[in-house]
């Protein structure tokens, strides 16, 4: 197969336009895009580049450093809001907080309905948002005069409140507040296994900006580099969310797993992806690459891991 696959595979570019068109994206988006992996689904989110800078600058100061990435949801409140952003789990040691850059000045100006995103912050205090954020699971207007208002600056995109509320009916768990105020980071934080025992089985998060809104649950962006997917590892012993980085595309495509973006995912779906170690096989039903707005489909994408230690997966083969 070498010669013969080598011809197709210079670069990541070329195999993308040798594949057939699926589709060409017709929307267009005035704010930048993130999509928000979840232990139970992604969704999108269009950030108010315009509408509050300051703000957009300072989540996408997060989002760009991966401080959100393998954090949980800390509350949820039943018909009110989805809040995450400030924590990530530890094995025999709990909660840890994620890096807290300086507050942000309050932008308050769009009202906070069902469907959009704002920024949390402390009581009394309407320049002291920081890290935590939020989605409006209803009309909370209420928002809108309270602490000088609550800075909305994104709108969640397409079927995303389905995963929302998907989240909001899990059931919660509340650390308590009797070991070093732990409960502040877990009042109400949703779980996904059948009983409760401990952080890791809460809902965890994934934040990346992307170049386009796609619903798709394996995406690969030729620009970035980025790809995004949901793995059954041997035969769902496990199922996980993770991002991959390319790394090399001349002469071989090479991604990298970032091994700091693996959350446990519920449930597998038809087309998830599947990972063996019996052959170190990463196998992709059908893979949405994304190039400059052109979006085509390859299918029975075949990674290799090729460096174990790096975390290497190199492309194999695949059906046009």
């Amino acid at each position: 197969m070498g010669s013969e696959f080598s011809r197709h595979t210079g670069r990541l570019a070329q195999l993308v336009i040798l594949c057939l068109v699926w589709m060409v994206s017709s929307q267009s988006f005035a704010g930048t895009i993130v999509r928000v992996s979840t232990s139970i689904g992604d969704y999108s989110i269009e950030l108010l580049d315009e509408v509050a800078p300051l703000t957009v600058q300072n989540f996408l100061g997060y989002v760009n450093r991966n401080d959100y990435n393998q954090t949980y949801l800390h509350r949820v409140v039943d018909d009110f809001v989805v809040q995450g952003g400030a924590y990530r789990f530890q094995a025999f040691e709990g909660p840890i907080d994620i890096f807290v850059g300086p507050p942000v000045p309050n932008e308050f100006s769009a009202s906070n309905l069902r469907g959009t995103v704002a920024m949390a912050k402390i009581d009394e205090q309407p320049d002291s948002a920081t890290n935590q954020w939020f989605v409006n699971l209803t009309d909370n207007i209420n928002l809108d005069s309270t602490n000088g208002g609550f800075t909305v600056f994104g709108n969640v995109l397409g079927a995303g409140m389905t995963i929302l509320e998907g989240i909001d009916d899990l059931p919660i768990a509340n650390l308590g507040f009797g070991n070093q105020g732990l409960g502040l980071k877990a009042p109400s934080a949703p779980y996904i296994t059948p009983e409760f025992n401990d952080g890791r089985d809460f809902v965890y998060i994934n934040v990346e900006v992307v170049e386009r809104f796609s619903e798709a649950p394996h995406v690969y962006e030729t620009n970035s580099g980025l790809m995004i997917t949901t793995v059954s590892v041997d035969g769902d012993s496990e199922l996980i969310g993770l991002n991959f980085n390319t790394v090399a595309s001349d002469p071989e495509v090479i991604l990298q797993a970032n091994v700091n973006s693996i959350i446990p995912k519920r449930d597998t779906f038809a087309g998830i992806a599947t990972y063996s170690t019996a052959d170190n096989r990463l196998r992709i039903p059908s893979l949405e690459v994304n190039q400059n707005g052109s979006v085509q489909l390859l299918s029975n994408v075949v990674f290799v891991l090729s460096d174990p230690v790096l975390s290497h997966f190199t492309l194999e083969s695949y059906d046009q």
